[in-house]
């Protein structure tokens, strides 16, 4: 039998999405990162899923607008050395990003925000803040999403963001656009070529 998940679960699960998110982008980054807790994977079955879509989500938008998401505690003009900093910052970030309502483009924003403070909170030596960033995410989401989470089911509704969970096929928009000007060059190879 199907059932709604709670408020903690749901909380659980959006710091569970970030600490996968936030190593993703430390490693990405080339960023030495020790902590064992940060280097287990999400668990499996759906949430996995979850995840990997969320990761996906959030490479595309990290490509559209790289310098949205990276050096955000510099765009922010913060002190990454004070944990009240960082958290009224990321807050008041996240805060912007919600004002006109909640989408999950939105959701993977916050997300790559969160990655994005990270990885400057590792890089100026400030890895303990890794902790708060997730934690103020797991409260923000209390806050401010559960209620949204809820009535779309839990995490697992952001799988209907995309088509292709095929990770083979990441560029299928690429191969869409090679197809349609192959079709459209025949098309005018077509209406050019004289009558016989």
């Amino acid at each position: 039998m199907w059932r709604s998940p709670t408020d903690k679960e749901l909380v659980s699960q959006a710091k569970a999405l970030c600490r996968d998110y936030i190593n993703s982008r430390l490693i990405r980054a080339g960023v030495s990162w020790s902590k064992p807790e940060y280097n287990a994977p999400v668990p499996g079955g759906k949430l996995a899923e979850v995840s990997a879509i969320l990761l996906r989500l959030g490479d595309e938008l990290e490509y559209i607008r790289p310098n949205v998401y990276r050096n955000i505690a510099r765009q922010l003009n913060i002190s990454l050395h004070s944990e009240t900093v960082v958290t009224d910052a990321f807050l008041a970030v996240a805060a912007q990003i919600f004002t006109a309502g909640i989408t999950w483009g939105k959701v993977v924003s916050l997300y790559a925000v969160a990655a994005g403070l990270s990885v400057d909170c590792v890089r100026h030596a400030q890895p303990a803040m890794v902790h708060t960033i997730v934690d103020c995410l797991g409260e923000f989401v209390r806050k401010t999403l559960v209620t949204w989470l809820k009535r779309r089911g839990g995490w697992a509704d952001i799988t209907k963001c995309v088509v292709n969970t095929d990770p083979s096929l990441r560029s299928h928009w690429l191969v869409s656009a090679v197809c349609s000007f192959g079709h459209f060059l025949k098309a005018i190879f077509f209406v050019l070529l004289p009558e016989r």
